[in-house]
Parts: C-alpha cells; sequence; structure tokens
C-alpha cells in the first residue's frame, strides 16, 4: 500500500499499485496549478484509490475548455492548498500528484508531455522522450 496526504495531513489516501504512466506535464494549466516549471502526475487505477481521511476538504476547480474535452480539473486541500487525487474521477484512471505520496511508488518519471509549451526559462537535462501537444494526443490514442 502506497500512502499519501496533503501537506496539513487533513487529507490521506492509499493507493493499491500505481498503473502508470508517470508523466511529467509542461502545459501552462500545469505550471499554474504548482506553481513550478512542470507537474508530476502519476495514474492509478481509479478501483486502486482509497481516502482514508478528509474528503470533505477537497474541493476542485474545473477550468473552462480551451480547446476539446475533457476539462482541466484541479483538486486540493481546502486548509492548505496542496494537490490531490480527484475524488470525483469517473475515468478508469486518476492522476495522483506525485508530490502528494508519502511513500515510494516504486516508479519513475517516463516521459515529458507538452514539451512544445514548456517554461522558457526551464531546460530539460534529462534524456527522457519529450511529446509536444500532437505527439501525446496520438500516443494516448493508441
Amino acid at each position: 500500500m502506497i500512502r499519501g496526504s496533503c501537506l496539513c495531513g487533513a487529507v490521506r489516501f492509499e493507493v493499491a499499485s500505481v498503473a502508470g504512466p508517470f508523466e511529467l506535464c509542461h502545459c501552462s494549466r500545469c505550471r499554474k496549478v504548482t506553481g513550478s516549471a512542470f507537474s508530476s502526475v502519476i495514474y492509478v487505477n481509479r478501483d486502486d484509490l482509497r481516502f482514508t481521511e478528509g474528503l470533505k476538504s477537497i474541493k476542485t476547480y474545473e477550468a473552462p475548455i480551451l480547446r476539446a474535452p475533457p476539462p482541466y480539473r484541479y483538486s486540493f486541500c481546502v486548509q492548505c492548498g496542496s494537490s490531490l487525487p480527484d475524488p470525483t474521477a469517473k475515468s478508469p484512471q486518476v492522476e495522483i500528484p506525485a508530490g502528494a505520496l508519502d511513500d515510494d511508488p516504486q516508479l519513475r518519471p517516463d516521459k515529458h508531455i507538452y514539451v512544445d509549451v514548456k517554461s522558457p526559462w526551464f531546460e530539460i537535462a534529462d534524456h527522457l522522450p519529450q511529446f509536444d501537444q500532437v505527439e501525446i494526443r496520438r500516443h494516448r490514442t493508441r
């Protein structure tokens, strides 16, 4: 079991296993949500995620659709603002903010996505695959 929580500890969750992928997203919305060059998210099967405390402390912001559905959703603790998994996600997989994990998921980042819109002040220095907007959409439809 992999445990996770928010900064203040009001919200706690467990993940039975991680499915992947483990993506580093450079889109402008992820940069704004994290205040950083990219967000780090691990995908898990929805049935493998269980909230153990503080479900009522989670709020979800849904941003307007820019190009095509689905909308951008961001879930967070109302007390400390930490990024959290979306407890209302309907898709088969749920994004887990990697920074919210308390335990090692035993998975490492496997790609950078939306690199065509990354911050100009950040240089990708690793050798992970890099996908632009078109390439990641094509990759996901396979």
